[in-house]
């Protein structure tokens, strides 16, 4: 069984700061940051 990766609450910041900040969509921050799409609207949402 694999691990779940584990991401610092810096690095979520920063990748919410991309998309609040920024002006990248999701998709695109997910993509350049090699994490998946659905996680990070996660995080976003737990933003708001």
């Amino acid at each position: 069984m694999t691990k779940r990766k584990q991401y610092s609450n810096e690095f979520k910041l920063d990748a919410l700061s991309l998309v609040t900040e920024q002006g990248y969509t999701q998709q695109e921050t997910a993509e350049r940051l090699e994490i998946n799409s659905n996680m990070l609207s996660r995080w976003v949402r737990e933003l708001y």
